[in-house]
C-alpha cells in the first residue's frame, strides 16, 4: 500500500493525513469545504514545524511530507486509494453516507477505514457494499503526538482487512490493540466515558471541585492527565455524543451524560477549542 485517502479535514483528519504524509504515504485530504481544508494545510504545516523545533522531526523530513499531502473537495479522488480513513463528524447517517459513496467510488480491494470512537463499525459498514473490506481505526487526538490506535472489528471485518489497517496505523508510528467485539464506545471510549461521566456528576454534585478531581486522579491512579482535562482536551461535545452514542447502543444509565456535560455541550463550553471548558484556556 502507498495511497491513502482521509476524508474530513478536522482535528482528526489533519492530524492523520500529517502522521501518514511524514510515514511516506501518499495522502489526499478530502473535505466538502475548501476553507477546511486550507486550515489544515496551515495547521499540519504549524504542527510540523514545531516537531522540527523540538528536534522530533527533521526539515527536510517534514518538507517530504507536507509535500506527499493534496487536498481536494472531490470524493472521487479516493477512487485511487490503496486505504481510505474517514473522519468525519461523529454522527452515524454522515458516516453512512460516506461510505455509500466511498463504495461506488472505490474498488472492492480498497480498505475502507473509520476514525469513530463510540459508534458501532457494523452499522457504518452496513452502508458500504462490501463490509467485509470496513475496520475501525481510532487514533487518538493530538494524533501526531499520541500513540495508540484502537483497531475494532466489525461483524464482517475479514482479516486482510484488519491487517491492512494495522499495517498502515504501525507505518506511521502507533501501537496497536484490536477490539474483537464490535460494540459501542469499543474498549477505550467507553473507558474514558464511564470515567468522565463519573467525574462530572461528582462536580455537578458539589463533592469536589473539577481541579481537585483531576489532582486526585492523576496522583492517586498515575494518570498522566486527569479526566476532566482530557475532555477539555477531546472537547466537551464530542465527548457528549460519544456517550450519547454509547448510551443510546446500550441503554446502560452510567453512559447517559449528566447534565453539567449537556449544558456545556449547549452553551459551547467546549473545552480547549472554545478556550473554556471545565478549564479556562488563553
Amino acid at each position: 500500500m502507498a495511497h491513502v485517502a482521509v476524508i474530513g479535514s478536522g482535528l482528526m483528519g489533519s492530524g492523520i493525513a500529517q502522521v501518514a504524509g511524514v510515514g511516506g504515504w501518499q495522502v489526499t485530504l478530502i473535505d466538502s469545504d475548501p476553507r477546511a481544508l486550507e486550515r489544515a494545510r496551515t495547521a499540519i504545516g504549524a504542527s510540523l514545524d514545531k516537531f522540527v523545533s523540538k528536534g522530533k522531526v527533521g526539515e527536510s523530513e517534514a518538507e517530504a511530507g507536507l509535500e506527499r499531502i493534496s487536498s481536494t473537495t472531490d470524493i472521487d479522488a479516493a477512487g485511487g486509494a490503496d486505504l481510505v480513513v474517514e473522519a468525519v463528524f461523529e454522527r452515524l447517517p454522515i458516516k453512512r453516507e460516506v461510505f455509500g459513496r466511498l463504495s461506488e467510488v472505490c474498488g472492492p480491494e480498497t480498505v475502507l477505514a473509520t476514525n469513530t470512537s463510540a459508534i458501532p463499525i457494523t452499522e457504518i459498514a452496513a452502508a458500504a457494499t462490501h463490509p467485509e473490506r470496513v475496520v475501525g481505526t481510532h487514533f487518538f487526538s493530538p494524533v501526531p503526538m499520541m500513540q495508540l490506535c484502537e483497531l475494532v472489528r466489525g461483524r464482517h471485518t475479514g482479516d486482510e482487512a484488519l491487517a491492512a489497517a494495522r499495517e498502515f496505523a504501525e507505518s506511521v508510528g502507533k501501537t496497536c490493540v484490536v477490539v474483537n467485539r464490535d460494540v459501542a464506545g469499543f474498549a477505550t471510549t467507553r473507558l474514558i466515558c464511564a470515567l468522565v461521566n463519573e467525574a462530572a456528576r461528582l462536580v455537578e454534585d458539589g463533592v469536589i471541585s473539577a481541579e481537585d478531581l483531576d489532582t486526585a486522579c492523576k496522583l492517586g491512579f498515575g494518570h498522566p492527565m486527569g479526566p476532566l482535562a482530557t475532555a477539555d482536551l477531546t472537547g466537551i461535545d464530542v465527548i457528549t455524543h460519544a456517550t450519547e452514542n454509547i448510551y443510546e447502543d446500550t441503554a446502560d444509565p452510567q453512559f447517559f451524560p449528566p447534565a453539567l456535560l449537556r449544558r456545556m455541550a449547549a452553551s459551547g463550553e467546549l473545552g480547549r477549542k472554545s478556550g473554556k471548558g471545565f478549564f479556562s484556556y488563553e
